[in-house]
């Protein structure tokens, strides 16, 4: 058994926060094990421009994944909704940890929220700025409310809250879990029903990766894995990896595992949000991967492969 891990984490506040999270958990299964948290810059952390200009995903992850395989980390702890859906062949992912709340929220201004007796979708006033940097909450958004109007938003989350504050924004479009993790729930005006907006794939949930051939690691880590959580991630990425993992378009899938069976739902939207192709499926536990393939498979019979192959021309 070891007696120390290294966990690598980037060096963002949340990041932050999670790998605290990870090591209070790993600290409570094996008190003697000496742990540090190591950071790691990565692309995603200096560079401003849409994820799809600068690598996509992989910018929040690559280099933490250099890490582990020098050697200089033994586990990394990422938003799984930030790690591809291929990863090398040397790493695995050794646990997901319990998932928070996987829904997106909307924020509202204070001047906005003192109009608003019951904040909604449906009640967001016609003509509000909503600030987002996702192509997936904007395209569902604006499919839903195309009357509202639409303004980029970079920084962190509390650089995202100032400019909110300071009337930038009536709203913004922002993830429970990452504002519940940095003890800002009061911010949440209002969760965002699944069944209007579906949220990223593994949002909301931990990944620990660590090296495939670190056995001593993975079983420390497997103490955290989370078997519903896994479940559920495992049908949302295999439904993105079946479609093609790495398009630009709006892709998005929520999976539920309740009276043994796993209920996934998925869309594919075009970039501007006029047309979204939704369906969802069910099955039994055993599969995960099994259901993410046929639910990619229904929406491609249903016109998302139209939606694919415009985006590729």
């Amino acid at each position: 058994m070891k007696d120390s891990l290294v966990i690598g984490s980037r060096g963002s506040k949340l990041a932050l926060v999670q790998a605290q999270i990870v090591r209070t958990q790993l600290a409570l299964i094996n008190p003697s094990l000496e742990l540090r948290i190591e950071i790691i810059k990565t692309s995603g952390d200096v560079k401003t421009d849409p994820l799809s200009l600068i690598g996509g995903k992989g910018v929040f992850t690559k280099e933490l994944e250099e890490a582990l395989l020098d050697r200089r980390i033994d586990v990394a702890v990422h938003s799984l909704k930030d790690l591809p859906t291929v990863i090398p062949a040397t790493l695995v992912i050794a646990a997901m940890c319990k998932r928070e709340d996987p829904r997106d929220a909307i924020v509202l201004s204070r001047g906005v929220a003192k109009k608003m007796a019951t904040p909604s979708v449906a009640t967001l006033p016609k003509g509000a700025t909503i600030g987002t940097s996702s192509p997936r909450r904007l395209a569902q958004l604006k499919y839903l409310r195309p009357d509202l109007v639409f303004k980029d938003l970079r920084g962190n989350v509390d650089t995202r809250l100032r400019k909110l504050d300071e009337g930038e924004y009536d709203a913004l479009l922002l993830a429970c879990a990452g504002l519940r993790r940095l003890g800002l729930e009061q911010r949440i005006s209002v969760p965002i029903l699944t069944t209007e907006m579906l949220p990223a794939v593994g949002q909301g949930a931990i990944a620990i990766e660590s090296r495939a051939e670190d056995d001593g690691t993975i079983v420390l880590a497997a103490g955290l894995d989370h078997k519903f959580t896994r479940l559920a991630c495992e049908a949302e990425r295999s439904f993105l990896l079946s479609l093609g993992g790495g398009c630009s378009l709006p892709i998005a899938a929520h999976a539920v595992v309740r009276d043994k069976r796993i209920r996934l739902h998925g869309l594919v939207a075009d970039a501007l949000g006029k047309r979204i192709v939704r369906d969802h499926i069910s099955g039994s536990l055993d599969e995960a991967e099994q259901l993410g393939r046929g639910l990619a498979d229904q929406l491609m019979a249903k016109g998302a492969g139209e939606l694919l192959e415009a985006e590729v021309s």
